[in-house]
């Protein structure tokens, strides 16, 4: 697959972001593809189900796990063996720690998560971690990095009702500049 493929699916992943900041919900969206097609695809919902962990990679895996043309062998161990997740941010240690447990093939991510990321940011549970069981994943982010970063700060300048003690906001201004990744640990 070449990075205009990983643009193309990126794309799509942004398109439900922008859902879920429509939504008042943190601008994460992601898409799973499978043999060419996106299998899977979903946004964060945390805010609308007021439940934590109703994050966009675990709502689009309950639509894979639920469709049973999609994981047509019973109790098979890696359900996701097959699949590349495309999302734009980088998952969090929860999420990562999920795919892994579903033996995702390989996932690509806009931005890091510099506070909860589960691929390296913060705790690689995709492969720094040695696991008795789970094989390691390979996560590449950097795919529209400036658009994931942009639609996150888009949201953060907004007053949120949802938030536990909400905080006014009126005098932030959306910062436009991006500096350059930092370089691996």
């Amino acid at each position: 697959m070449d990075s205009n493929d990983h643009l193309k699916w990126m794309k799509e992943a942004m398109i439900m972001a922008e859902e879920a900041l429509a939504a008042g919900e943190v601008p994460v969206g992601c898409v799973f593809v499978r043999d060419g097609r996106i299998i899977a695809k979903a946004r964060n919902r945390t805010n609308e189900l007021r439940n934590a962990t109703r994050h966009a990679e675990l709502e689009a895996i309950d639509c894979i796990i639920a469709d049973e043309t999609l994981t047509p062998e019973i109790g098979q161990q890696y359900p996701l063996s097959k699949t590349t997740l495309y999302v734009t941010v980088e998952p969090c240690i929860m999420c990562a720690s999920a795919l892994r447990q579903l033996g995702i093939q390989e996932v690509y991510y806009g931005c890091g998560n510099e506070r909860f990321g589960g691929c390296g940011s913060v705790l690689g549970v995709n492969e720094e971690l040695d696991h008795p069981v789970h094989k390691s994943y390979k996560a590449t982010g950097g795919f529209r990095r400036e658009d994931a970063i942009m639609i996150l700060r888009r949201f953060y300048i907004t007053e949120n009702a949802n938030a536990p003690v909400p905080r006014s906001k009126a005098n932030r201004v959306l910062k436009t500049e991006i500096n350059p990744p930092s370089s691996p640990h």
